[in-house]
């Protein structure tokens, strides 16, 4: 099975320095094979013959017996994430000021992404909830710092647990998988 690997927070303004190169080799130690990335923020590729669960707690172990800090992580096949673009509302296509994609990670309990999102009242930006993600529009760049997702997202204790891509990441990353 083909897997998608989304690391959070590597990488970002000389923080977290993980060596994909030096990253690579170790799933491709581990067992994983044809192991690709795609820029230096975490985006890896890999087969697999074992089901997800268990990809989830070798990585965990990787992480966590290579890395000085801990690195929340989400992992989908390559299906999951093909279904998620599919399932896309109309709106995520039209001409938005910023487009992210918020994933939830491996650890993480989405019912507090998904209270937060209940309570908030949004600002000239949309949402919609898949079953991976959680898919953001902000509809003016101008008036960005009004957001939900700048005032109040950073805020909440699910943030340190998600790992966000933009939508020209999503998009690439979809046209990865669709041309393997």
């Amino acid at each position: 099975m083909r897997y998608i690997l989304l690391l959070r927070g590597i990488n970002v303004g000389g923080k977290n320095k993980v060596s994909m190169s030096d990253f690579k080799e170790l799933l491709k130690n581990s067992g994983f094979k044809n192991v690709i990335s795609y820029i230096n923020s975490g985006n890896l590729f890999f087969d697999s013959e074992e089901d997800q669960k268990s990809c989830v707690s070798n990585i965990r172990y990787l992480l966590e017996t290579n890395c000085d800090f801990s690195i929340p992580f989400a992992l989908l096949t390559k299906e999951e994430y093909l279904k998620e673009r599919e399932k896309l509302p109309d709106w995520w296509n039209e001409d938005l000021a910023r487009r992210d994609i918020l994933f939830f990670s491996s650890d993480l309990d989405k019912t507090s992404v998904l209270d937060f999102l209940d309570k908030i009242v949004f600002y000239n930006e949309i949402v919609y909830v898949g079953k991976c993600a959680v898919f953001w529009g902000k509809y003016n760049e101008s008036e960005y710092l009004k957001t939900s997702y700048h005032k109040k997202l950073m805020k909440q204790d699910f943030y340190k647990k998600i790992t966000i891509r933009n939508g020209n990441t999503f998009e690439r990353i979809a046209e990865i998988l669709e041309s393997e």
